[in-house]
């Protein structure tokens, strides 16, 4: 294993100490001034927002229709507790959920792993929440996939063959593998394999599946649940890889939304009863069954270790 992946998955035990240690680069629009590492709430009660209807997000891991019936009995707690309307909003890709929150369209969202610190430096995001199992263990692996029959058995046999990745801000759809393949093995991006964009998780296990990749890096979270609902057969799919465990998709909310609402929307998550909901059906899939609280400072230094290994730049456009 390289330096580089070792130092990260050093980073599990240590984190709360290298938290205490570092600092990170929010957009000028934001202060820190407690050192949490996310923008802190305005304190001037004119740059709140307090809208009558809260828009919500869910990451993009899969095609958007199908978490918009899965989050409905959540999003009518949310309307209970908080006393708005809440709206699903079906976004496309990572790049449309960041922008939407910077721009100010979007209130409350799900940030998948790798979008998390991008959306906090640029976005204003304060996450607060991940999904975990009943014992409150949490995460998921990154694996690198293929099907029977490709030729391919080891990481090695990727030189020369298409592998896709999802976007370039997923933790497990791109930067955690390329740190990986460059490495330990040598494997870089357009030079000793083909790379692939496909722009979503569900996108690249479907490739594989069906051999329109020969193989994929994808979150074997999102898989477990296309195996249980069907969409893909198990043996469709052969893993040459499992990485260490990664924290899942981060819940919070924009920076400058009205104090007692944020307040509000964590109540939201930490009071849902998921039993016999379309929401427990969906995630149980994966193990999840609860929303436990979480910060980025402590819970997300793994995933910026990485990005600093990978010299990746939070630019806020």
């Amino acid at each position: 294993m390289s330096f580089r992946i070792l130092a990260a998955a050093a980073v599990i035990s240590l984190a709360p100490a290298l938290a205490q240690a570092e600092s990170f680069p929010l957009d000028s629009r934001f202060v820190d001034n407690d050192g949490d590492m996310i923008a802190d709430i305005p304190t001037d009660p004119s740059q709140w927002v307090d809208p009558a209807t809260l828009i919500f997000a869910y990451t993009p891991v899969e095609d958007p229709a199908v978490y918009a019936e899965v989050w409905r009995p959540f999003l009518e707690h949310m309307e209970e507790v908080t006393g708005r309307r809440v709206q699903f909003f079906p976004v496309q890709s990572n790049a449309a959920q960041l922008e939407a929150m910077r721009a100010g369209r979007l209130h409350v969202a799900g940030f998948n792993t790798g979008s998390n610190p991008l959306a906090v430096a640029c976005a204003g995001f304060r996450p607060f929440a991940m999904m975990a199992r009943e014992d409150g263990s949490f995460g998921y692996e990154m694996e690198i996939i293929t099907h029977p029959g490709s030729g391919i058995e080891t990481l090695e046999d990727l030189r020369g063959r298409t592998l896709a990745f999802t976007s370039e801000t997923s933790n497990s759809g791109f930067k955690a593998p390329s740190a990986l393949l460059e490495d330990e093995f040598g494997l870089v991006a357009g030079r000793d394999f083909t790379p692939a964009f496909s722009g979503a998780h569900d996108n690249s296990i479907l490739g594989v599946a069906n051999r329109d990749y020969d193989a994929a890096a994808i979150a074997n979270s999102v898989m477990r649940r296309m195996k249980d609902r069907g969409v893909v057969q198990p043996e469709q799919i052969v893993t040459i890889y499992t990485s260490q465990t990664f924290p899942t998709t981060g819940y919070g909310t924009v920076f400058n939304l009205h104090p007692d609402l944020q307040e509000k929307v964590r109540e939201a998550f930490f009071s849902f009863d998921w039993e016999g909901t379309s929401l427990q059906e969906e995630f149980s899939r994966s193990g999840e069954a609860q929303f436990v609280p979480i910060t980025f400072q402590e819970h997300w230094a793994v995933v910026r270790q990485i990005d600093a290994a990978m010299d990746v730049q939070y630019t806020c456009n």
